[in-house]
């Protein structure tokens, strides 16, 4: 792992996530198994993964309530990709949770991830987070499983105590290598298809790049693997490239760019 310093004066906390989803985005249905795939092309975007990280975000730094926001900033930005039932959520006069177990959950709680002190409240919190829509017990079991290995990654625990945790406490199976996973891959939304693949893609890298691509080249939800994994990668190497960074930054508004700054001053602290 590189000097933490790095990440909080480049002020990129988030960006893993962010990164990740923006890199997925032109593959998400233009699915690629080859781990080479360019990292940008000029169609790649952020998504919905993005807007919902930015809400979480603003929800911890407010405390103001989470389905308003997740509705402020989703009609801000109402072509970012979001899912048929979670599009009616956001147009709800009284959004109520639907008893979803799509992977929406774990894409947006990389926020969550960095900003508790403990691996009890990181926990509780993602399930408050993930039960105002995917109050379903997968979608509660991905969001908390990502936020647990942000939580477990950013402080200096090794990737062997972050499998050993997730697979006994959340009993998601990740013994098969992205080799394996990725022959028979495809397409799949929902938390229990999707997230532990993400994991196993950031376990078997060796830096940040690596790790979103080879989220990406399974060849399935592209754009929420590779947030979900983008996620961890980040609290793991504490360095995203710097080319990388740059292109995302470029293709982001600048209330995104600012509320990553904020975020990034009030809750970067190292660990190790």
């Amino acid at each position: 792992m590189t000097d933490t310093t790095n990440l909080y004066a480049e002020n990129n906390l988030l960006l893993g996530a962010i990164a990740g989803d923006l890199i997925g985005s032109y593959y998400e249905f233009r699915p690629t198994k080859d781990l080479n795939f360019p990292l940008f092309h000029p169609e790649s975007r952020f998504t919905d993964d993005t807007v919902m990280t930015m809400a979480t975000a603003q929800w911890i730094l407010t405390q103001d309530n989470l389905p308003s926001l997740m509705q402020e900033y989703g009609n801000r930005y109402p072509d970012a990709g979001y899912g048929r039932g979670f599009q009616k959520w956001l147009t709800s006069k009284n959004p109520r949770p639907y008893n979803s177990f799509g992977n929406g959950s774990a894409m947006r709680i990389s926020p969550v991830g960095w900003a508790f002190p403990s691996l009890e409240e990181t926990l509780r919190a993602a399930s408050e987070n993930a039960s105002v829509s995917h109050n379903h017990p997968e979608g509660i079991k991905g969001a908390q499983a990502t936020a647990a290995c942000i939580f477990l990654a950013r402080t200096g625990h090794s990737k062997e105590q972050i499998k050993k945790y997730i697979e006994e406490t959340f009993h998601y199976d990740l013994h098969q290598s992205c080799g394996t996973i990725r022959k028979d891959y495809t397409f799949d939304v929902t938390c229990q298809g999707s997230v532990p693949p993400s994991i196993t893609a950031f376990l078997e890298s060796n830096d940040y790049e690596h790790a979103v691509r080879l989220a990406v080249s399974l060849g399935g939800d592209a754009d929420t693997m590779g947030a979900i994994t983008g996620s961890i990668a980040e609290a793991y190497y504490q360095k995203i490239p710097d080319c990388i960074r740059q292109e995302v930054m470029r293709r982001l508004p600048s209330e995104f760019i600012e509320l990553i700054r904020r975020f990034s001053h009030q809750y970067f602290i190292p660990s190790f």
